[in-house]
Parts: structure tokens; C-alpha cells; sequence
């Protein structure tokens, strides 16, 4: 396990870790803000990418982050909407928690398959706010807000629907051993939906913590522009926190359906920490940030220095969440407290000095080409999570008053870490050893046999004719031809440690796509495409926005020279 100071008391639980796993396979894995004026983008102006032995290429980032939402579309479960942009797809899940006299229709599909598993689609969710918090204006330049908006309400209307009562919340539709046993379309789905819920006497705080972040993070992006909508969610964050907190316990011990696809390993404690950390960014209430110091030891926020940030492990992003308060509110935090907030950000650096290949024995292995590595199995969740954090991270350095970081083999600077997160942007859209974009539909060379029933199997729009379960693997899985729909955006799990990868339908461990991998690339491209974009919209573009969801205040004017952009906007 690179880079993991683990307490000996838990060293036992984590030899057996393997990451994010396919549908067909076990998923465990291992374990407001400061004025923008502030932020100088000079530094982005001399970002220097090391690459590997193959070319760089300058790269659309608006496509990327286009492409990225687009993907969420396809994802989509429930009753689509009139401007569905995906054209194979069609309404599916319609009796979503009949049996159990609830309506659970909506959520997100979190991969290839058709079961809907809450802990990751909440964070997929939160990243996606996190995004939107951090880069509003530059998605809102590359006219991505909207869909941005409507991506991350439609897993936000979901939460509330499976938020029945106080104290139970709605976990999974579906299981993975009958549901991976057919490869149908989920508009074809003949599998049972069982709903699965957590509840006082069945806790899962590790799911009602993340899904209390991913609403609360969403409160802050809505608060501008639907103050009602924006107040419901806070309410719910806050009532799933509670929840959570005083009904403890891993919520596979309650759905135990999940333990084969999305064992929470890491336990509940890093997601009660993320989510109070969230609640005190959405409401500025004091008692959320004296639950983050008051546990900061007994729940390991200072005690564990990690290597990955992923949908089980949430400790680095805690962290770094944890530091951006020191960086940036420090005069308004009382001393008892900065001094427990200074553990939090030592690490957050020992992650981003892991990242940066400047801890000396605990650095992330990187691949020839350059790519972060953590694991064989969908390897790309935990390059995109670093990437974010990298960009965040240098974002705060920047705004700061110590403007670097002290890692053991060396200092690093906000443009270090800005151009490592380039670069494995980079890497993913095709400046790799392969010449290959990770994205689908991205560049002119990119996987085709995508690890995604939906899109190996006839559009259901072009073939009504019924799929059967096994049909599907009889006649679709198994062809050697590429899918017939292409699945844009999906960022699938990318190549192996020496940067190999083989596309085919059945090699799940590298072409199957997940919603978490991709959310929180939106932030990034979007950062991206703003300071390195050629084609930046003028003012009267990006007050195309609807009016309904445009952010307050505009850009005093956006240029389109990359190098002379002033202004900004403000979620």
C-alpha cells in the first residue's frame, strides 16, 4: 500500500484492498472561499509539463468538459427529461422502489451495469459541486454552467426522494449478483429492483455522511440562483449528518448486498469528518468546525497520511478542505483551533508531496508516461481525484500568505502542482505513450469497446426489439466490432503501471467508465479551458446562461487572450 502511515491497531484490515472493481466483479477500494480577484494566473502562464518520451499536444478542454457532462447524460436512470443529449438512451427504472411503497426513480447508473449504489453516486455528486464551487465562473465561461447545474441536481433530486424520513435513507436499487448476471439495456431491464435502506437500528454512517456532503456542497452552488431549492438540501444534509452521527456503523454491515461492489473499507469516520467540514463551508455555523477538531484524532483526520483520494477514502480531501481554512480564514479561527487545522494540512501535504514525487518512499508510482498510479483496477479514479486536488491545492497556495509547501525531498510551489494536474489531464485526453485519448469520443483515437451494456447494444430508439438477459451476452458482449453507440466523456479506467492497455469488451479492469471518475475532471477542464483556451467567449456569450441559473455577478469582461483575462464571477 504506497503511501499509507497507517495506526498498527487497523494495519490488519488492509493487505486484502483492491480498487474500484467492474460490475461483473468486486468493487472494494482502499482505503465563501477567498475573493477570486486574488488569484494571480500568472503563475499558469509558465507552467512547465515534463512530458514522457511522446509528444504534448494542446488540447480542447472546453470539448473535454463538454463532453464530461455529456457523459453524466447517459448515466442518467429514471424518466429523461426533453433535452436528454444523449440519443440512445430512454426512460428506465420506472418502478424504482414499488415494491417498497417509495418513489426511487432517478440517481445516476454508476459504470456499466444498471445498479444504482448510493455511496457513489454521492460522491460523485459532491466532486461535481466541489467543482462548481471552485470553478463556477470558468464552467460558466466555457457555457457548461447549466448542464453543470442540471448534472448535479440529478442526483440531488434523487437524495431527497430517498431521504423518506429523518433517520432513513434509501442505499442501493438493484444488486450486483443479478444484475451483473445479464447484459441488457437498462431500458430493457428484466432484473429484480430491490431498494436496500439504512435506518436507526441499521446505521450506515458512512453513506448518510457522504450523501450530507454531496448536499451540502450543492446548497452552496444553488444558494444564488434558488434560494428555496438550495435551503432543502441544506435541510437534508444537515438531518443525514445528524443521522449519521448519532447512529454509528458502516452501512455494508446493514446492506450487506454492497459488501462485494462497494465495501465502505475505509469506514464511516472520514465521511462524518467531510461532511461536517462541508456543513461549516454551507453554513459557517461554528459547531461543525468544532466537531472537525474535536474528532480530528479519534476519527484520524490527523492521523492517517494518504496516497488516494477515491469514493471510500475521503481523508486527503478532508484535509485539504481542512487547510484552505487555515490558508484563508485563519484570523477568525481561534488559536486551539488553527493548531489542530495545522495537523490537518501536514496531511494534506504529505498527499500532494506523495503526488509530486517528493516523499521520498511513500511517492505515488507514476508509469513511464508519466500517468499517477495507484492500482490495476480503475487506476483513472485516482488519477482525476489528484488532479482536482492538485489544482485546488495550488489555488489556495496562491491566495495564501506562504505561497509553497515543505515536502521532505524539497519545496513546491502553486505552479508545480498546477502543472503536474495539467499534465495528467493531459495524459488522459492523449500526450501518452499510446497516442491515445482515455476519454471516449475525444481526439481520433480513443477505446471503442467500452465495458458499458447501454452502449454495446443496439440504441433502444433504433431497435425496439426486446434483449434478453443472457441474449445480451450471446449476441453483444461478445463481439469483436466496436460499441454501436459511442458513450462520450466516459473516462474509462486507463492503462496498466507500464502504461498498457488493451481495449476490449471484457477488460473491465481498464475500459469501464465511472461517473467518479469523471466528476471531478469538470472542475478541472473547466480550469483549464479558461487558462490555456483559444477560444474564450465574449461577455454577450457567457450571458447566455439562462437567467434562472447564471451566477450573480458577471465577469467585468473575459477576453480572449488567454493572457489578459480580468474579472471574475462569484458563486
Amino acid at each position: 500500500m504506497t503511501g499509507f502511515l497507517l495506526p498498527d491497531r487497523i494495519k490488519h484490515l488492509f493487505p486484502q484492498l483492491l480498487c474500484h472493481s467492474t460490475p461483473d466483479h468486486q468493487r472494494n477500494s482502499v482505503i465563501h472561499l477567498m475573493d477570486k480577484k486574488r488569484i494571480s494566473l500568472l503563475y499558469f502562464s509558465i507552467l512547465i509539463v515534463l512530458p514522457p518520451a511522446h509528444s504534448a499536444a494542446a488540447f480542447d478542454y472546453k470539448d473535454a468538459l463538454s463532453k464530461s457532462l455529456l457523459y453524466l447524460e447517459a448515466q442518467r436512470s429514471g424518466h429523461l427529461p426533453y433535452n436528454q443529449r444523449t440519443p440512445w438512451r430512454h426512460h428506465s427504472g420506472l418502478t424504482d422502489g414499488l415494491q417498497q411503497g417509495v418513489d426511487l426513480v432517478g440517481g445516476y447508473y454508476d459504470a456499466g451495469d444498471h445498479v444504482k449504489f448510493g455511496l457513489p453516486m454521492a460522491f460523485t455528486v459532491t466532486m461535481l459541486s466541489w467543482s462548481a464551487v471552485e470553478y463556477g465562473e470558468e464552467i460558466a465561461a466555457a457555457g457548461e454552467y447549466q448542464h453543470a447545474l442540471e448534472a448535479i441536481k440529478w442526483g440531488t433530486d434523487y437524495f431527497i426522494k430517498a431521504h423518506t424520513q429523518p433517520d432513513v435513507f434509501w442505499a442501493e436499487v438493484g444488486d450486483g449478483a443479478t444484475d451483473h448476471y445479464c447484459w441488457q439495456r437498462p431500458e430493457d431491464m428484466t432484473t429484480p429492483r430491490q431498494a436496500y435502506k439504512i435506518e436507526a437500528g441499521r446505521p450506515g454512517s458512512d453513506l448518510a455522511g457522504e450523501t450530507a456532503a454531496a448536499m451540502a456542497a450543492a446548497s452552496i452552488v444553488f444558494r444564488r440562483w434558488n434560494p428555496h431549492y438550495s435551503h432543502v438540501l441544506l435541510h437534508h444534509a444537515q438531518q443525514l449528518f445528524e443521522f449519521g452521527d448519532r447512529h454509528r456503523g458502516k452501512y455494508d454491515g446493514s446492506v450487506e448486498v454492497v459488501k462485494n461492489y462497494y465495501a465502505s473499507v475505509s469506514g464511516y469516520m472520514d465521511e462524518l469528518l467531510w461532511a461536517a467540514l462541508w456543513l461549516h463551508r454551507a453554513t459557517g455555523k461554528r459547531e461543525y468546525l468544532d466537531y472537525v477538531v474535536e474528532n480530528a484524532d479519534a476519527f484520524g483526520g490527523i492521523n492517517w497520511a494518504m496516497s488516494e483520494f477515491s469514493w471510500d477514502v475521503k481523508y486527503a480531501g478532508l484535509q485539504v478542505l481542512a487547510a484552505k481554512l487555515l490558508f484563508l480564514e485563519e484570523e477568525a479561527i481561534p488559536d486551539t483551533h488553527q493548531l489542530v487545522l495545522k495537523q490537518y494540512r501536514a496531511k494534506a501535504e504529505h498527499y500532494i508531496c506523495s503526488c509530486l514525487n517528493k516523499n521520498n518512499s511513500t511517492n505515488l508510482l507514476r508509469t513511464p508516461g508519466g500517468l499517477l498510479y495507484v492500482r490495476p483496477w480503475n487506476n483513472m479514479q485516482y488519477v482525476s481525484t489528484a488532479a482536482f486536488l492538485l489544482t485546488v491545492y495550488s489555488d489556495y497556495l496562491t491566495a495564501a500568505t506562504e505561497k509553497q509547501i515543505h515536502c521532505e525531498s524539497g519545496k513546491a510551489r502553486p505552479r508545480d502542482l498546477a502543472a503536474l494536474a495539467k499534465a495528467q489531464a493531459d495524459y488522459m485526453l492523449g500526450s501518452n505513450p499510446n497516442g491515445m485519448s482515455y476519454m471516449v469520443g475525444f481526439g481520433q483515437r480513443y477505446p471503442t469497446r467500452v465495458h458499458h451494456r447501454g452502449a454495446s447494444i443496439v440504441s433502444y430508439k433504433e431497435s425496439m426489439g426486446f434483449v434478453g438477459c443472457t441474449q445480451g451476452y450471446d449476441e453483444w458482449y461478445s463481439r469483436r466490432s466496436p460499441n454501436p453507440n459511442v458513450i462520450h466523456g466516459a473516462l474509462v479506467g486507463g492503462p496498466g503501471l507500464r502504461d498498457e492497455f488493451v481495449d476490449e469488451r471484457g477488460n473491465y479492469m481498464q475500459t469501464e467508465a465511472c461517473t467518479y471518475n469523471t466528476a471531478p475532471m469538470v472542475g478541472l477542464f473547466a480550469r483549464l479551458h479558461w487558462l490555456h483556451g483559444k477560444d474564450m467567449p465574449s461577455i454577450e456569450e457567457a450571458r447566455s446562461i439562462p437567467d434562472g441559473s447564471k451566477p450573480t455577478r458577471l465577469i467585468k469582461r473575459i477576453s480572449s487572450s488567454k493572457s489578459s483575462l480580468t474579472g471574475r464571477y462569484q458563486i
